[in-house]
């Protein structure tokens, strides 16, 4: 099962996917309601937001992949929002794995200062009065990444612009949080360049989910031969050397 990142079509995922298949892995990728493949109105119709990505979406993916493969064990990887979703979700026994590559509570200070007037344009200063006019988040003509639901934007901004993140919408659009998983091997994996979510978010992710024995691993590119990791690129086709290593695999591994 691999949930993707906000703001990117699965598609994106098309050469890890081959290279998963190539070892015995079946994997199932969806894009989220009102964006991508599943985009069935205008996105200024859309009353979508970003928990029905994390929590209702995700849910819904997870039972219709134990409805297609009824047998075997599971593994779920996550991808940025993909991977918040993991506290939210109950999770069978045939889940063996949960793989998380940069997700993490995040806040807007976290990310260096490079990075920090990309930041500040989309959260503060062009973001929200474009989305208010245009009724959604032009993201392509803002050069800000993906077009998305007006509802994604905004909650997407309460929590990365609050210290408590998400905590704010529990009992309201997001259900209770079990940090305490019993079951499955837990990975939370961030690439050590990674300033979108950086490590330190992704530090504090791991930290919430240590109840569940979840193991927190940071990835350096130079390591695997790489000038870069990054955020997105992560699954990016030319990063396949450290994929075996994500999910925990020896390379060469088949399943």
């Amino acid at each position: 099962m691999l949930h993707s990142a906000a703001g990117v079509p699965q598609r994106f995922y098309r050469h890890f996917t081959a290279w998963a298949n190539a070892r015995g892995l079946g994997v199932l990728t969806y894009d989220y309601r009102d964006f991508g493949d599943s985009a069935f109105r205008p996105l200024r119709e859309s009353d979508t937001i970003f928990a029905d990505w994390a929590v209702r979406d995700q849910a819904a993916a997870q039972a219709a992949l134990a409805d297609l493969a009824p047998e075997g064990p599971l593994w779920v990887l996550g991808h940025s929002l993909g991977g918040l979703g993991i506290p939210f979700h109950g999770y069978p026994d045939r889940v063996a794995k949960i793989v998380t590559v940069g997700a993490g509570l995040g806040h807007f200070t976290d990310h260096p200062w490079s990075y920090r007037p990309k930041v500040l344009a989309f959260w503060f200063l062009l973001g929200p009065p474009a989305t208010a006019l245009a009724g959604y988040m032009p993201g392509k003509r803002l050069m800000l990444g993906a077009d998305l639901p007006a509802g994604v934007y905004w909650q997407w901004r309460k929590w990365c612009t609050r210290r408590d993140f998400f905590d704010s919408d529990i009992g309201v659009s997001l259900p209770a949080p079990n940090y305490a998983l019993e079951g499955p091997e837990i990975r939370i994996c961030v690439a050590s360049d990674d300033v979108v979510v950086p490590p330190v978010a992704v530090k504090r992710y791991a930290k919430a989910l240590a109840p569940s024995g979840a193991s927190y691993h940071a990835f350096t590119p130079a390591e695997y031969g790489l000038s870069t990791l990054g955020h997105i690129d992560f699954l990016a086709r030319d990063k396949e050397p450290i994929w075996a290593d994500l999910l925990g695999l020896s390379e060469g591994d088949n399943l």
